[in-house]
């Protein structure tokens, strides 16, 4: 299985090439990497380019993650039926991966947590609703969508952990660990990504949803 891993790596990361907020601030005559924050993901679109652009940009980086997914699906799943999820798991970690280090921009893309979101829901949607009701209060409570997206990546791990233990993933033995292992590193990646924004979280600088955003 081997192959069939590396092969999914590369097929998601093929899937995350797919920049839709440069892309979309292109057709709009703006590098998105050079306004705002500097980030081509769905936050930095909303601020510099509307809600218009936010959507478009959200809803293109979730869906590349659920395509490569369900590709994955597609090809692995009659020959590795009682692992292809780690296989599908994989895949949406390549398109976090080709989103957020696209080789033909210089590796400087978006943070992932679009991508990782439709990662979830094509992989393992049981962990959705508490990632969502987290992110929505901690938005609305605090306006850092840093924090929202930070609990996300968070609770899915833990959720994750908590309900592969109790059966959930239909995974076992060493496959169950990789799966445990690779969602760990979507958390690690996410958290490196908003390293920055930690920072200012703790130092109590951090820009808040809705107010201009300050390099």
């Amino acid at each position: 299985m081997l192959i069939a891993r590396i092969l999914s790596l590369i097929i998601g990361y093929l899937f995350g090439l797919f920049q839709t907020g440069y892309i979309y601030g292109r057709s709009k005559g703006i590098d998105i990497r050079k306004e705002g924050s500097g980030n081509a993901g769905t936050t930095n679109s909303l601020r510099v380019l509307g809600w218009k652009a936010g959507l478009i940009t959200f809803l293109g980086d979730l869906f590349k993650a659920i395509l490569a997914v369900l590709l994955i699906r597609l090809i692995f799943g009659g020959r590795y039926e009682d692992n292809v999820k780690v296989l599908e798991l994989y895949a949406g970690f390549g398109a976090v991966l080709g989103h957020n280090f696209p080789c033909y921009l210089g590796f400087k893309g978006g943070k992932g947590i679009a991508c990782t979101s439709g990662m979830i829901l094509a992989v393992f949607p049981q962990a959705a609703p508490i990632c969502l009701v987290l992110f929505i209060v901690a938005v609305a409570a605090t306006r850092y969508v840093s924090l929202g997206s930070i609990l996300v990546v968070s609770a899915y791990l833990i959720q994750v952990i908590v309900l592969g233990q109790m059966g959930w993933l239909k995974l076992t033995g060493a496959v169950q660990i990789e799966f445990y292992i690779v969602s760990a590193c979507f958390t690690a990646l996410a958290l490196w990504q908003h390293r920055e924004n930690i920072k200012r979280l703790l130092n109590g600088t951090e820009n808040k949803f809705g107010m201009k955003k300050t390099k």
